[in-house]
């Protein structure tokens, strides 16, 4: 199975759990999969702020692609303000 896995900031929201398996065949199926999905995405798709890296590869761009059953996936949450 696939893991992906969280940065603390959103895993505090998840219920404190860091990592997550998923059988999902997508990338953006397991990662509206997990339960804190309405922070990754927004109407528009994937929120500006958060990228994502399967296998260390930036894949923010490739959300469909199909997901492999061993790859490591990477939420990343970008801080911003003034």
């Amino acid at each position: 199975m696939a893991t992906v896995r969280l940065p603390s900031i959103l895993a505090r929201e998840a219920g404190g759990q860091r990592s997550f398996e998923t059988d999902a065949a997508t990338l953006a199926a397991a990662l509206r999969a997990l339960p804190i999905a309405d922070l990754i995405f927004d109407s528009a798709g994937l929120r500006r702020l958060v990228n994502v890296y399967v296998d260390g590869r930036d894949a923010r761009d490739d959300l469909d692609a199909p997901l492999a059953r061993d790859a490591e996936v990477t939420v990343v949450a970008a801080v911003a303000g003034g």
